[in-house]
């Protein structure tokens, strides 16, 4: 580049004609000839839309980077298209000569980001009076606009962010063209420690409420189990009737009148209207019920003469005989029962216009059903294409593409159960894209198909909210819910099951490299106190339900499980049936003392626990054990069914046992095995012998 400002110091790194995408994946299109990929002197504007993969969950405005405002300025500009390009090609022969590393932006939102940040430093020097260029400014300068940045209030990571533009240009200070402060205004410091991000080692990401959580999942089942069929058909329906339309108006009367001929034909009215004397009728609607294209509208709706008088009073006399219906396209909706008690559709009347509305509402309820119990980011969700569900480890599952924290882009799979399936196929069924299940389902010149996920869960919870009293669903309360909070929800439903740390950790990403969830799994998936309750009440009756199948078992004279913990279970039986006998009681009596009688139990996948969590006395898991603080009762992770006072092994635990007795001998008696697996093998295998004679099964 030719020295143009009296400022450089020297050439610049890159030439004018360089582009500035190097070392990227292009799209086919930008690979094509005639393509234009942005360049360096490019001085106005970087467009990246058609050039390098946008995520399906960014606009097409944030893929781009306007050189405007304070940056139009030739010193501003200059320094904003170096700093980006360095930062944006790493592997630049000249960059990796200069051996200047700075933190990498991966994507054209990031480079935005960054020049916005030069942008507001220009405004701000001017605004207190600075040298009109950095050329003019100290390292003092900067941390002071810093302090005045937190001064003013903006958050930690706001501020954060900035520091990190600083220090990347502090850092390629060197092989700027034009002069830059020298040093680091912040030796020694990260870009967090700089701007007070504290880390309180607590996710802070908050859960959806439960008073929100449980009717907004309900509703959006209600949606595309119930509700969807009738919308699909009624789609379907005008889709029949738009492709079967003429648009000549040649032998309308004649059609008129045979269409009227046939009772089961009736005029479709606006559903606001049925209270009316006279029922407004749907003239476009009914346009392409006789067969004809909207544009033939004015030949019954309008009477400017005779022959138009005449068929719209033919239909208006059928109105008045009350042959209306809200229900052209349908039929008959599904029937539902409203809070007051009736039973009716759930419904005023699906028309043109209401159906898109209902198509949007089962597209967002296919979003809220997938973000609540997939685990899914809000990006991956948006990358889903059509035919995603596969059989990954014979379990359906998504497939879609990780974007977080990853350049590669990734394939990945996500574990779905059924109710998921559904809500896919109908959200592909309404979706207009080629290509993604997440989409527009009405076409448009300002549409460019993105959808915002925050947008999509608020405008279902007001759609369904406007709609109760013909659905008959609960209200959902007006909460700030994102998709990130559902992610978090139902991270720490699922570890509340036994042995499912690990699974959860699949399901978020969150794997360490020895196989079992990490820090971070496991504070995603902490309860809340706004859960906690709900969470103990839940599991209290599922655990009150197990004992109850226990008990009756037992008193059938079935087999319930062996051990020291078993037998003070079973103490615990017979007396509450030598109670129940006493006083002459019934089912609902034994009932009554299960569910007040103290009974520890803890189901798990290889023995129960009977422990008392507040009193844990006997158990060996507790035996020369550091205790994390807070931590009440036994600690799964050091259990020994083998040896503790507290194990009860059940019936349905000792194909396990049985199973892993006979790898164990495998091991053992494979020449080839190391001396120390053997070992391993061989305690592993003492363990197994111990509880499989506790249970007294021979060996």
């Amino acid at each position: 580049m030719i020295l143009t400002l009296p400022q450089q110091r020297h050439p610049s790194l890159f030439l004018n004609d360089e582009p500035v995408a190097q070392g990227q994946p292009l799209l086919p299109e930008a690979r094509e000839p005639g393509a234009y990929v942005p360049r360096f002197g490019d001085t106005v504007l970087w467009n990246f839309n058609g050039v390098l993969k946008r995520p399906a969950n960014v606009a097409p405005s944030s893929w781009k980077i306007h050189f405007s405002l304070e940056l139009e300025d030739p010193y501003w500009n200059l320094l904003a298209r170096e700093l980006t390009m360095i930062t944006f090609n790493q592997r630049h022969p000249a960059v990796l000569k200069s051996g200047v590393i700075l933190e990498g932006l991966t994507s054209p939102r990031s480079l935005a980001q960054a020049t916005s940040h030069l942008r507001t430093l220009a405004r701000w020097a001017r605004k207190n009076g600075l040298a009109a260029y950095p050329d003019g400014w100290t390292v003092e300068d900067l941390r002071q606009r810093i302090t005045s940045m937190a001064t003013d209030g903006l958050a930690p990571a706001t501020i954060r962010d900035h520091v990190g533009t600083l220090k990347n240009l502090a850092a390629a200070g060197p092989v700027l063209s034009l002069p830059w402060p020298a040093g680091d205004p912040w030796p020694g410091q990260s870009a967090g420690d700089v701007a007070k991000v504290i880390s309180t080692g607590v996710i802070a990401t908050p859960t959806v409420h439960p008073a929100t959580w449980f009717p907004l999942i309900r509703a959006a089942w209600a949606y595309i189990h119930d509700f969807a069929p009738d919308v699909l058909r009624a789609d379907r329906r005008l889709h029949e009737l738009r492709a079967a339309a003429h648009s000549s108006a040649r032998g309308i009367d004649k059609r008129l009148e045979e269409w009227l001929a046939d009772t089961q034909n009736k005029i479709p009215v606006h559903p606001a209207s049925l209270s009316d004397q006279t029922p407004q009728v749907q003239w476009r609607l009914l346009t392409l019920l006789l067969g004809y294209k909207p544009v033939v509208r004015t030949q019954i709706a309008q009477t400017d003469r005779p022959g138009k008088r005449r068929r719209r009073t033919l239909i208006l006399d059928a109105v008045a005989e009350g042959r209306t219906t809200t229900h052209a396209l349908t039929g008959e909706l599904l029937q539902v029962t409203r809070p007051d008690g009736s039973t009716g559709p759930w419904h005023p009347g699906l028309d043109q216009r209401t159906l898109f509305e209902a198509k949007k509402a089962l597209r967002d309820a296919a979003f809220v059903l997938v973000v609540g119990l997939s685990m899914m980011r809000d990006s991956e969700i948006h990358e889903i294409l059509r035919n995603p569900v596969v059989d990954h480890y014979n379990t359906p599952a998504i497939a879609s593409t990780k974007i977080k924290g990853t350049t590669n882009r990734p394939r990945k799979h996500w574990w779905i159960a059924e109710p998921l399936v559904e809500a896919l196929e109908v959200a592909e069924a309404v979706s207009l894209h080629p290509e993604r299940v997440f989409a527009p389902v009405r076409a448009s010149r300002q549409d460019d198909g993105t959808l915002v996920g925050v947008q999509m869960l608020a405008a279902f919870v007001t759609f369904t909210n406007a709609g109760r009293a013909w659905t008959g669903l609960d209200e959902i309360p007006t909460a700030y819910i994102r998709p990130h909070m559902f992610r978090r929800t139902m991270a720490m439903l699922t570890d509340q099951f036994p042995g499912s740390e690990i699974a959860t950790g699949i399901q978020l990403k969150h794997l360490a490299t020895r196989a079992l969830a990490n820090a971070t799994t496991r504070a995603y998936a902490a309860s809340t106190k706004e859960w906690a309750k709900y969470l103990e009440d839940a599991l209290d009756n599922v655990k009150l339900r197990k004992i109850k199948d226990l008990y009756q078992r037992h008193s059938a004279g079935e087999e319930i499980g062996f051990g020291p913990g078993a037998e003070r279970v079973k103490d615990a039986f017979d007396q509450i049936t030598a109670t129940v006998k006493a006083r002459n009681g019934d089912a609902r009596t034994a009932d009554t003392l299960l569910r007040t009688t103290r009974i520890h139990i803890r189901f798990g996948l290889l023995n129960n626990c009977t422990a008392d969590h507040t009193n844990p006395v006997g158990a060996v898991c507790l035996e020369n054990a550091i205790v994390p603080e807070g931590h009440v009762g036994p600690l799964d992770e050091r259990c020994r069914p083998d040896r503790c006072a507290n194990s009860m092994i059940g019936p349905e635990h000792l194909p396990i046992y049985d199973s892993h007795q006979r790898t164990q001998l495998q091991l053992i008696n494979n020449p080839s095995m190391p001396t120390c697996r053997r070992d391993l093998a061989e305690r592993e295998l003492d363990i197994t012998r111990n509880v499989l004679k506790m249970a007294g099964v021979s060996q």
